[in-house]
């Protein structure tokens, strides 16, 4: 009777799977199936008669103009391509995506990059990395959230910079980065890697000619004036319960790191920073889980060593580069940096074609003249648009408007949401 009865049992555990993972699709189609997304609108205008497409025959691709905006890079024109699929049982495996792009901007400014986070089969492995070529323009507004008269001498005031003059800088940069992460329990993962960040044909100017706070910085701790290296080991834990990486309605993502630049892989000089990188979503509706408020913290400490001017934490310096909405990349820089940022995410048509958010970010610095961590802050703000990129992942197209202080605001266009 056991022989017999095992394969039975056996069979029917094997239907029951195929039977819960068909629901689980049936269920997911039905909820797409309400949505409306570019998808959708190109199609209605194209064929008006066509009859609408089943959401499980969706295209995970969604290849685009690279249009954006930001004050940082001004106009951006390019092309885009964005993939998200699952690889493995959609209940215990989470989404994969990747991006790759090309584009220039009204600023002069090249990148192309490619970048993928991976998760195999129950999400037994995370693999997370970026590889990225730039011809950068940067605006530089010094170090640290220094007020006046917190200094000794004129080079002090010039890294200082507390009326935040804007300074000019140019560079190439070479960046390649892979971790990758193995699952020890439900959520949680360990990691290690490489990082690889080159500058070179690095060049500064501003108001005081070729004296600004980069090359007093660079001369200070012995740097190169025109390159430098910051290659390092990586060394992470995670924990992740978030259900979309996109557009999550719900849970966590936490990662804690350790970068050690050393000058064996060829860095310039030897660094230890410490990142943190924290953030909840909370859905606010049973009905409608796209109600959704998030909280956002990141930052990075010095543990020891020293780092170059241009790879000091700051402003936008997150792995997404999509901190400090109201304020350009760098704007605020420091040996240690904290970052934190509340958003309201809310659908405003039924179909989900549009939807609004609303946000409010701090950040904070510490400097060389004294100016600790979390005691001084400076805010930003404002609100935007989101328009359904690909219903099938969750991509967004936002647009939003942001201010900050000392006079700066600015127009950002991106995918995605900023976390």
């Amino acid at each position: 009777m056991l022989l017999i009865s095992i394969p039975t049992l056996l069979a029917a555990q094997t239907d029951a799977k195929t039977d819960s993972l068909a629901q689980y699709k049936h269920q997911r189609d039905s909820a797409m199936a309400s949505q409306y997304d570019i998808s959708d609108l190109i199609g209605r205008i194209i064929h008006p008669k066509r009859k609408k497409e089943h959401a499980s025959k969706r295209s995970p691709i969604t290849l685009m103009p690279n249009i954006a905006y930001n004050p940082t890079i001004g106009g951006q024109i390019g092309i885009k391509a964005v993939a998200g699929k699952v690889l493995g049982d959609p209940k215990t495996t989470t989404m994969s995506i990747a991006a790759t792009s090309a584009s220039i901007t009204t600023k002069n400014i090249m990148v192309f990059y490619i970048s993928h986070n991976i998760f195999t089969p129950n999400n037994k492995l995370n693999f997370q990395g970026a590889f990225a070529l730039v011809k950068m323009v940067a605006l530089d507004a010094g170090l640290g959230m220094t007020p006046h008269g917190k200094w000794n001498n004129a080079d002090e005031e010039i890294l200082a910079n507390p009326d935040h003059k804007k300074y000019g800088a140019k560079y190439n940069a070479f960046t390649f980065n892979e971790k990758v992460y193995k699952r020890i329990a439900d959520g949680l993962f360990v990691g290690a890697g490489l990082a690889f960040d080159l500058r070179r044909k690095i060049t500064s100017s501003g108001p005081n000619g070729n004296i600004t706070p980069n090359t007093i910085y660079t001369e200070k701790h012995g740097f190169e004036p025109d390159s430098y290296n910051s290659n390092g080991l990586l060394l992470n834990m995670q924990y992740m319960t978030r259900d979309n990486p996109n557009r999550p309605y719900k849970g966590i993502y936490s990662d804690i790191g350790v970068r050690w630049n050393t000058t064996l892989l060829g860095s310039s000089k030897s660094a230890v920073q410490l990142t943190t990188d924290f953030r909840k979503y909370f859905s606010l509706s049973q009905s409608d889980p796209a109600h959704v408020l998030a909280f956002w913290y990141w930052g990075s400490y010095k543990l020891g060593g020293t780092l170059p001017y241009f790879d000091l934490p700051g402003t936008g310096r997150d792995v997404a580069v999509r901190s400090g909405r109201g304020y350009t990349i760098g704007y605020f820089k420091g040996i240690s940096f904290g970052y934190a940022e509340t958003e309201y995410r809310f659908p405003i048509l039924k179909n989900r074609f549009l939807s609004g958010a609303a946000f409010f970010n701090l950040q904070t610095a510490s400097d060389e003249l004294g100016t600790k961590l979390f005691e001084r802050w400076q805010p930003g703000g404002g609100a935007g648009l989101r328009v359904l990129f690909n219903k099938a992942t969750r991509t967004n197209l936002c647009l939003d408007y942001a201010f900050g202080k000392y006079g700066s605001h600015g127009f950002f266009l991106g995918l995605n949401e900023a976390f």
